[in-house]
């Protein structure tokens, strides 16, 4: 099932979708809905993220290549990460499918993108096996983690390299049915194929990730937990269409812009 939460005549909606078209619902995916009549084209309805989460979390880096990449950038010794640590982003940088991406006008010419799956919670959640952690996903969409590197090596913390408003695309919808293990994640930049990796080759899985998160911090529905990106991203710039794919959910694509250009 495809949850897509949109906008059309000035109101937004959750919707559930059925090939070219999005069958409306009263209610949501979280606390209940029920199905109506009413039907969209999805051309005619304004694309929303999927859900404006409680908890923005973050993981950072998940995937070997990207950890042994930023390692030889810096000029040190890669180093795996030895628990599966969380972090936070910010709501003010989320932006859904198709809107543009608005590099600050003094940003440095190292602004990337990062890939990544997100795993979007459905029920509260508290003191789960690893075993366990999936049972409270309600399914999965795809984000794109921005960021200008020049701020991030400088800043104490990351709060303009990685959350300067339009900095998070998050979208296009929530799938509920997905293989993580069949997933390839693919990257391209104005058509062309720029980074693909496996999905789930992540240092830390999403169960290891959701069982230790909720052994100290309670999961509510509509939580999001992005889970880091693999590979060594390249560089966007004013023009560029970005466009993400994670195969068994969909694909991501926002256009970027500079400030002032």
């Amino acid at each position: 099932m495809r949850w897509l939460r949109y906008e059309t005549d000035s109101r937004e909606h959750y919707g559930i979708i059925e090939g070219n078209e999005v069958v409306e619902v009263t209610g949501d995916p979280f606390a209940g809905y029920q199905t109506t009549r009413i039907k969209h084209k999805l051309n005619d309805v304004k694309f929303l993220v999927p859900v404006v989460p409680k908890t923005f979390y973050a993981a950072g880096l998940n995937y070997p290549e990207h950890v042994t990449e930023a390692a030889k950038k810096l000029g040190r010794e890669p180093e795996l990460p030895k628990e599966a640590d969380i972090g936070y982003r910010a709501n003010n940088a989320l932006i859904a499918h198709g809107e543009a991406i608005v590099i600050p006008k003094d940003a440095g010419e190292l602004v990337q993108y990062e890939a990544e799956l997100v795993a979007v919670i459905g029920t509260k959640a508290k003191h789960l096996s690893e075993r366990d952690a999936l049972s409270c996903v309600l399914g999965w969409t795809i984000g794109n983690d921005m960021s200008e590197r020049t701020w991030q090596r400088s800043d104490r913390t990351l709060w303009r390299a990685k959350n300067s408003d339009t900095f998070k695309p998050m979208g296009p919808w929530i799938e509920t049915d997905f293989d993580l293990d069949k997933a390839v994640t693919i990257v391209r930049v104005n058509d062309e194929e720029a980074d693909k990796f496996r999905t789930n080759n992540m240092v830390h899985g999403v169960a290891k990730f959701i069982s230790r998160m909720s052994q100290y911090l309670t999961l509510y529905p509509g939580d999001v937990v992005w889970m880091g990106t693999d590979g060594w991203p390249r560089n966007l710039k004013h023009g560029d269409m970005c466009e993400i794919e994670i195969t068994g959910i969909g694909i991501l694509r926002n256009p970027v812009v500079r400030a002032g250009a």
